[in-house]
């Protein structure tokens, strides 16, 4: 069973109504004990999320230890990184290594980036199936993720810096932009994700 994350600050049903018009069962929660996928959406800020997850902080490192395939989208991707740069140094839950930092504000673009951008993914990103090599997502995010390992980067995304639009480590997944509100190319990622 695929199960969206509970945390208590993030945006459920519109992910929860996306998996289940795909066909999947699917259950908004913090019990992992039936869990064989996991998705931690999101919006608001790291430290206070991070605050949240304390609780079953260590139930998710052992989740994804065990080799279950996780999803982060916006703020869930960025938890999955080692730290931010957001509100001072915090740390994340260090899933795939890397550090959370601004958007430049230098460089004539609007912080937030809000709206559709091009993604271009590498054609053999598992969540790339089926996606043409550079279809726009929705994006609403100030933070951006920056991988220690190029080879852990999915997709691209230009805005002002050239930053990970999809990022993978091993079974952990995660993505800057929103694809569930992406329309039919954000739910073929989803069902690409699914489907891992």
């Amino acid at each position: 069973m695929t199960v969206v994350l509970d945390y208590g600050i993030n945006n459920l049903r519109s992910v929860e109504k996306a998996i289940q018009y795909l066909g999947h069962e699917c259950s908004v929660q913090t019990d992992l004990s039936n869990a064989t996928k996991l998705i931690i959406p999101g919006v608001g800020a790291f430290r206070r999320a991070m605050d949240q997850l304390a609780p079953i902080r260590d139930k998710l490192i052992r989740f994804a230890a065990d080799g279950n395939p996780i999803l982060g989208i916006c703020l869930g991707q960025q938890l999955l990184f080692d730290s931010s740069e957001e509100f001072g140094e915090t740390a994340g839950l260090g899933l795939i290594p890397g550090k959370v930092k601004l958007l430049p504000s230098d460089k004539g673009l609007k912080v937030p980036h809000m709206g559709w951008s091009k993604v271009s993914f590498r054609p053999e990103s598992p969540l790339a199936t089926e996606l043409r090599r550079e279809d726009r997502m929705f994006f609403v995010h100030s933070l951006y993720t920056d991988c220690d390992d190029a080879t852990d980067v999915e997709a691209w995304c230009d805005y002002g810096v050239r930053f990970p639009a999809a990022v993978r480590h091993k079974n952990i997944f995660g993505v800057q932009f929103h694809p569930e509100k992406s329309g039919q190319v954000g739910l073929q990622l989803l069902r690409n994700f699914l489907l891992c």
